[in-house]
């Protein structure tokens, strides 16, 4: 999947979601992009089922700050999401294991 914008490439990604993978998951992930294509987004895994918002959550399981040309960097398979995080351009909060998860999620991805 080639988005032309991270607003575009979140507004897709319900349809990417990977419902059997989903089914017992209940996470919020909240993502804070920063640069030219930067934007806070919320993303909602609940019963099989995936929710995005843009802005922020008052109690995400997991944040994600990074540049969002990062963002479409390991989403669509060109950078590493270890490797970016080893690196300090991704930076985790909470959940580690949940951020893990989002490869499985969303394997169609990259």
């Amino acid at each position: 999947m080639k988005a032309a914008s991270l607003k575009e490439f979140f507004e897709l990604l319900p349809g990417k979601l990977d419902a059997v993978a989903a089914e017992d998951v209940d996470a919020v992930y909240q993502f804070d992009l920063s640069g030219a294509q930067g934007g806070q987004y919320v993303l909602i895994i609940r019963q099989g089922v995936c929710q995005v918002a843009e802005g922020t959550h008052d109690d995400p399981h997991v944040t994600l700050a990074m540049a969002g040309e990062d963002c479409i960097k390991v989403l669509n398979g060109q950078l590493s999401g270890p490797a970016a995080a080893m690196s300090g351009r991704i930076r985790i909060g909470g959940d580690i294991g949940l951020a893990l998860q989002l490869k499985a999620l969303f394997p169609t991805l990259g």
